[in-house]
């Protein structure tokens, strides 16, 4: 039985949604809060923690990008997932960077909910867009905001980088010297914030920079 957590200022929206993942079998809610914080204070006093939270943007007291950045940093193994009308590319980003691993529209078909809810349980995350969100762009984006920009260079390394390909072996596959590809290695650790090969092939998953 997979644990679900809600945050939605509509009280019909919430309790309808309950219902309907009720109704998917093997999904529970154990957690229904009307904002931010609400949803902030009930998590330590829910005796089933969530495993996964679906969070509304906008919500009056504590909005969805704040109550995702406290939830973030205190419980890093629930998967917070962004649960919207907005399809705007700021408000993406903005869900993206609070440590939101999936963004969802709320008129999401619910075979395509049931669908996301399966892959971000098993896989830690839901790219597939039924916004027809591309999250590569919004990726570069963002980048292009930090003044990080992954380049081309960079970007083919990174799909080496995430086989079982040894450094030596994606610097002759690229024509390129080890050096090289050490510098992309240390680069796309800064930019990506992570500090393995593992963290690296994660990420750039998380992100939909690669594919399965």
């Amino acid at each position: 039985m997979i644990h679900i957590g809600l945050a939605d200022d509509h009280q019909l929206f919430l309790k309808s949604l309950t219902l309907m993942l009720h109704s998917f079998g093997n999904y529970m809610v154990v957690l229904e809060a009307l904002n931010g914080k609400e949803l902030c204070e009930k998590i330590p006093l829910t005796q089933l923690k969530p495993d996964i939270i679906l969070i509304d943007v906008n919500m009056p007291v504590m909005d969805g990008a704040a109550a995702t950045k406290q939830i973030a940093a205190l419980y890093p193994n629930i998967k917070l997932v962004a649960l919207s009308m907005n399809n705007d590319d700021h408000t993406i980003i903005n869900m993206l960077r609070a440590g939101c691993c999936a963004y969802l529209l709320k008129d999401t078909h619910p075979d395509e909910l049931e669908k996301a809810l399966h892959e971000i349980h098993t896989k830690g995350y839901y790219n597939a867009d039924a916004a027809n969100i591309n999250f590569r762009r919004l990726l570069f984006a963002e980048q292009q905001q930090d003044g990080h920009r992954i380049t081309e260079k960079e970007l083919g390394f990174l799909k080496y980088a995430c086989t079982d390909m040894t450094y030596k072996q994606i610097a002759h596959v690229m024509k390129l010297s080890e050096r090289t590809i050490d510098g992309y290695r240390e680069s796309l650790f800064g930019k990506l914030q992570v500090q393995s090969r593992v963290g690296l092939a994660m990420e750039a998953l998380r992100r939909g920079l690669i594919k399965l």
